[in-house]
């Protein structure tokens, strides 16, 4: 599975000639000119990246680093740095597809995603597989976005302030449901303003750390890049692990942190008030970029410079002891308060995907009976064990991603075709 995800994103990458990387640039510009964009859609461009984001940035920047370096070793983070380069060119295909293929529901609202653009792009005969995309991405909403969010939440607040995990779920419970009445409008105005805000606290305080243990960068890399090729013997609390396990790990963390090939981003992308596939496509793409070449790196770096890998340790608890060692009486809050406030985000970001696969199965009649679903399920998750939930997660993420990535290879003609005209006839002075 994993090899499909990056074998997709690699082939994407070279059809599309090194576009995600090359118009990185570019893919800000178009997200700042997004913030006010009045065409036709349902929220900003702006607005639908930090949604997507919302749901993206989550336990697997936190938690799913910590367990990556835990169970692979330092070189898991390099094997995580290879799938965001690829998934780049998924994401950005995702969201081509999306845009362009989107509809309107019964409310006149926009919906998009994988079951839109195989059931619109795909021949008839294929309509089946975006019936499998929604019946799984339906089910694996409560294992990435609802049970592992809730779980990794009261892990963190019972180790850093001994909340009882009950109370932490039925909290969390409770303000995803008063968030989730107001449905996309709502969940895009909170995402588009506590994403921003806790990103660049929880980004600036890592690089705080890294600043002040400069020095001790480059035997990091050294460790990350020595060991993405070569076995590492045990050492402390550390395991030891196989080249395999820096590979299985690293990628299987990168692909549930940035989501590329899932097909989960392009139901928010598809949102979007944009008359332009590939302007959407770009700024999508930077998705993937944040949250793994940036957000996933500081964390790694962080927990790597610190040492705290060999403790022992696992999960969001490791992280926030990594960030206190490193940055004492502030660091371990930074990590705690970043936990909560990335997986209530992504609590609300997932409930969007799930509630718009289960309208794409059974109407639209469907939301409200899954929404009470979703709020029931958020304190159960806070409760179940956290290798059980990492594991079904992992699990239901592969039979989501499945059907959408031979979509995206079926759809790709078409995705190349669009970004060659694009920037044959558009935005010259931005080539």
């Amino acid at each position: 599975m994993l090899v499909l995800i990056l074998g997709t994103g690699f082939y994407l990458m070279l059809g599309l000639r090194l576009i995600p990387l090359r118009k990185l640039i570019y893919g800000f510009v178009m997200l700042w000119r997004g913030r006010t964009s009045r065409e036709e859609g349902d929220i900003t461009p702006f607005n639908a990246l930090m949604t997507s984001l919302s749901a993206t940035i989550g336990t697997g920047n936190i938690a799913g680093v910590a367990t990556a370096i835990v169970l692979g070793g330092p070189g898991a983070l390099f094997w995580m740095w290879c799938t965001a380069l690829v998934g780049m060119a998924t994401k950005y295909a995702e969201a081509v597809c999306a845009v362009h293929y989107r509809e309107k529901d019964e409310n006149g609202n926009h919906v998009g995603g994988p079951m839109y653009y195989i059931k619109n792009g795909l021949k008839s005969h294929w309509a089946w597989l975006g019936t499998v995309f929604a019946i799984f991405g339906m089910i694996a909403g409560f294992g990435i976005g609802n049970t592992v969010q809730a779980n990794s939440v009261a892990d963190v607040l019972e180790s850093s302030f001994q909340i009882p995990t009950w109370i932490t779920g039925v909290t969390l419970a409770i303000l995803v449901g008063l968030v989730l009445i107001g449905g996309i409008r709502w969940i895009a105005e909170v995402a588009g303003k506590i994403v921003p805000f806790m990103g660049i606290a929880y980004v600036t305080g890592g690089l705080v750390i890294l600043v002040i243990h400069a020095a001790e960068i480059p035997p990091a890399l050294n460790l990350i890049f020595t060991y993405a090729f070569t076995p590492m013997a045990a050492t402390g609390g550390f395991a030891g692990a196989a080249v395999w396990a820096a590979i299985r790990f690293g990628v299987a963390r990168g692909v549930f942190s940035n989501e590329a090939g899932l097909g989960s981003a392009p139901i928010a992308q598809a949102t979007a008030r944009t008359n332009s596939p590939i302007q959407q496509g770009v700024i999508a793409m930077l998705e993937t970029f944040i949250d793994t070449i940036i957000v996933c790196s500081i964390t790694g770096l962080v927990i790597i410079i610190s040492g705290a890998w060999i403790s022992g340790e696992t999960g969001a608890s490791l992280s926030s002891m990594a960030f206190e060692q490193a940055l004492p009486n502030f660091g371990g809050y930074l990590v705690t308060f970043g936990s909560v406030v990335f997986a209530f985000t992504t609590l609300l970001g997932w409930s969007f995907y799930g509630e718009k696969c289960v309208q794409y199965l059974f109407g639209i009649k469907s939301i409200i009976p899954f929404r009470l679903l979703w709020v029931i399920v958020v304190p159960v998750g806070a409760m179940l064990d956290l290798k059980v939930v990492w594991l079904v997660a992992d699990t239901l993420n592969a039979l989501m991603a499945l059907p959408n990535l031979i979509a995206l290879i079926l759809l790709s003609p078409i995705v190349f075709k669009l970004t060659r005209d694009y920037f044959a006839s558009k935005e010259p002075s931005l080539k």
